[in-house]
């Protein structure tokens, strides 16, 4: 059957402590000291890994954490055509889908990175393969794999299913074997993806006064 693509509403934004962390707990432990530091340390940190194994969503739990503290940060990614100037005021600088930059964007990158390093300010980066073999100019290349460089890893099925189960646990929400299938086969399987599914069938069924079950979940498609 083809699977589906989700795209119906959305759950509360990334943070830090709900990243379900599975084989990348080292960077999310780096992270978290990291971003939890009033004198966080320069060092750049690269993040790197397969679509769905948790950048995206480690970048912005960091500029969530940081707008918690009072602090903002750039933010750039491919869908910035024309990034701002570095601004004096940030507390650290952000640069997801590296791997996908435009010459303009890379221009700014290499901009940002070098005032951040100017002013002791740290750089969270990321991209879909290790800095080697990123099609960069070589001096922001070089400059984003200097410092700390962590591989994220898809969770494996058997993960995705505990993290499913304990969050629906967590909410008082029954699974069967049937649902969590149907899930993990007609849906996006990247776990973000996931989890806003739950809170959406959470608050469907709520509202419907229904277990969550497969009829409820093609229901909640029609209807949503």
């Amino acid at each position: 059957m083809k699977q589906i693509a989700l795209d119906i509403g959305l759950a509360a934004g990334p943070t830090l402590a709900n990243f379900c962390a599975g084989p990348n707990e080292a960077a999310l432990r780096h992270l978290m000291l990291w971003a939890g530091s009033p004198t966080r340390s320069p060092v750049p940190t690269y993040l790197w890994g397969a679509g769905g194994s948790g950048k995206t969503h480690l970048l912005k739990a960091v500029a969530e954490a940081l707008r918690g503290q009072g602090a903002t940060a750039g933010w750039l990614d491919a869908s910035v055509h024309e990034p701002p100037p570095f601004n004096e005021n940030w507390a650290v600088v952000l640069m997801d889908d590296t791997h996908l930059y435009t010459a303009v964007q890379q221009h700014a990158a290499f901009n940002w990175f070098v005032n951040a390093q100017t002013l002791q300010r740290g750089v969270l980066a990321a991209g879909a393969v290790p800095p080697a073999f990123l099609k960069l100019r070589e001096d922001l290349r070089t400059r984003l794999g200097w410092g700390h460089v962590f591989q994220l890893h898809v969770l494996s099925e058997p993960e995705r299913r505990a993290v499913l189960r304990q969050a629906a646990d967590a909410r008082g929400v029954f699974l069967s074997d049937e649902v969590m299938d149907y899930m993990l086969t007609r849906f996006s399987r990247d776990l973000g993806s996931l989890m806003q599914l739950l809170e959406q069938l959470d608050g469907y069924a709520l509202r419907t006064q229904r277990a969550i079950t497969i009829p409820l979940i093609k229901s909640m498609l029609e209807n949503e």
